[in-house]
């Protein structure tokens, strides 16, 4: 369960509040904060973050940003990169929107003070270090470090905080979206308002604005083993399609090749960095293996590189293989991955001596919440940047350091249109206090947590890396018993944090098991022993999911 994000506890509040903005922004992370930010000098803002604004994804984002920087690289050459790694399913046009806007939004995070790491070049000149990641064909990813998310969240919030503009709310969870279909007004649905939990006093809150926007991150927590941090529960996908969003490519689970591998290490990332700086993967007797899989080696595409290890796993079972870059010198290492170095060091691994053990983790969820270039999702006054929405940038698989690149590339997008809005916006109808009168405060949560493990173990072992329609039929069915357990006891009883989790996982893993179902095809993230290759004989679709509310046309 989120253990990480409980606060303590506090006197409770006698009365719900209500709260009304131009803006309400669901998440607090890049996207988030760059749209807050760029909308700050028109807008009143809030920002509604169910943790402290650093305990999102991005704080744990270790590599960088792609971006064409270097004289030798180009934006067809980024744009080549990035529809190769994609298997087909990239939209070239959101490509090129994101690939070409990537310089500006670099210049941003310099102007607001991100410390990117520099290098003294041949002419002695001092220049942004640009490293090269799996995919990507030049050196084009920009970062501080091996800590770039810590960086760039860090120096945002700050700013966040100290505008007058920007009004944050802390440990509040979303439970909602609230539209004037949920209220039976007249007309088109619209997105109205969120509804959200005060964790510390327990009261539900009433945020009203004419533009809401979701930007709460992935989902990588519907699985048992994963890189992100516990707040990555698919709440912004999962409020979307109650909300009647289309989602789409849920099957495209990106499961980050190397994590550490340790009893007492709790999600953590080893950079892909490591290998784009000649990192090497090895058998637990040393062997080199890449090799035998992809001419790329190492360099491979996340999908290619976590499929391997899982097969050398499978078939020695070894409980993990070996990151190693000790051939390298200590102070390259120590200069380049000093936040890895760090952590290894507490559980007694000194990287620049000894190789890393590592294995796969769910990391990135290249689906979402559909949207277009504006951020617009189908619901009107709804948008969803960042990891929550596919915008049709990834395709079938993320290439590497493109997530922070579509966050701010999105995040100013959304904020150009919303501003141009504003002055248009509807009026705001009433909306009631959140109705809490016929729960009650549950006496034992023995069932969260029973159904919180058995979802997880059950995504992990039947919708994993490897899948097949067997596995996939038996996950449908048991995901489908537990969503009936859950919407019984959300019905029932007060809404907790917990509960809106694991109510929003539910969701989640119901929409990737179906969606992995519908492919019947091996294609970039998604492998499946029933149907190994890819479909040649039509061309690459999207995996379109609609609910019943459909607020589209």
């Amino acid at each position: 369960m989120n253990v990480n994000c409980k606060p303590s506890p506090d006197t409770f509040a006698s009365m719900t509040k209500h709260y009304q903005y131009d803006v309400i922004i669901v998440g607090g992370g890049a996207a988030g904060l760059t749209l807050a930010l760029h909308l700050s000098r028109s807008a009143r803002v809030a920002v509604v973050s169910k943790c402290e604004l650093t305990e999102g994804a991005t704080r744990y984002a270790q590599g960088g940003v792609s971006a064409v920087l270097d004289k030798s690289d180009s934006y067809a050459a980024h744009i080549a990169d990035t529809l190769d790694a994609g298997a087909g399913l990239c939209d070239e046009t959101v490509v090129r929107f994101a690939v070409e806007r990537a310089q500006s939004a670099i210049a941003w995070l310099v102007d607001c003070g991100v410390p990117f790491s520099r290098e003294i070049q041949d002419t002695g000149s001092i220049e942004y270090h640009l490293t090269r990641e799996g995919g990507h064909s030049h050196r084009r990813v920009i970062h501080a470090a091996d800590a770039t998310g810590l960086a760039i969240e860090t120096t945002l919030e700050r700013q966040i905080h100290a505008h007058p503009n920007i009004d944050v709310f802390e440990h509040h969870i979303a439970v909602d979206l609230v539209t004037t279909a949920k209220l039976r007004l007249p007309g088109p649905a619209r997105c109205v308002g969120v509804y959200a939990l005060d964790k510390p006093h327990r009261q539900v809150h009433t945020f009203r604005a004419p533009f809401v926007v979701l930007a709460t991150g992935g989902a990588g927590k519907a699985y048992l083993y994963t890189t992100n941090p516990d707040t990555a529960t698919g709440d912004g996908i999962a409020m979307a399609w109650r909300a009647g969003c289309r989602i789409a490519n849920m099957e495209f689970i990106q499961f980050h090749p190397t994590c550490l591998y340790h009893p007492r290490a709790k999600s953590f990332l080893i950079t892909e960095a490591i290998r784009g700086e000649g990192g090497l993967l090895k058998l637990p007797d040393g062997t080199r293996f890449m090799d035998q899989f992809d001419p790329r080696g190492e360099l491979a595409p996340r999908d290619i590189v976590a499929r391997a290890i899982d097969h050398e796993l499978k078939r020695l079972g070894a409980p993990c293989v070996y990151l190693d870059i000790s051939h390298r010198p200590a102070d390259f290492v120590l200069q380049h991955f000093p936040t890895v170095y760090r952590r290894c060091l507490d559980f007694g691994i000194d990287i620049t001596k000894q190789p890393i053990p590592v294995v796969p983790a769910a990391h990135y969820t290249c689906g979402g919440v559909m949207t277009d270039l504006r951020a617009r999702t189908d619901l009107p006054g709804l948008y969803a940047i960042g990891e929550t929405a596919f915008t049709g940038f990834h395709g079938a698989n993320r290439m590497a350091s493109n997530s922070l690149l579509e966050c701010l590339v999105f995040g100013m997008s959304a904020a150009q249109d919303i501003d141009a809005q504003l002055k248009q916006a509807a009026p705001l109808p009433d909306i009631p206090d959140w109705d809490a009168s016929r729960v009650t405060d549950a006496r034992e949560e023995v069932m969260l947590e029973h159904d919180w493990d058995e979802l997880r173990r059950c995504m992990w072992d039947y919708v994993g890396i490897v899948r097949t329609e067997q596995r996939l039929t038996k996950a449908q069915r048991r995901v489908d018993l537990l969503n009936l357990e859950i919407n019984d006891y959300y019905s029932n009883y007060r809404v907790t944090n917990d509960l809106i989790e694991l109510r929003n996982l539910g969701i989640v893993a119901d929409l990737i098991t179906r969606s992995a179902l519908q492919r019947k095809e091996s294609r970039g993230l998604h492998y499946t022993l029933d149907h190994p290759q890819a479909n040649t004989s039509a061309p690459p679709r999207n995996t379109i999911l609609v609910p019943a509310n459909f607020a589209g046309t």
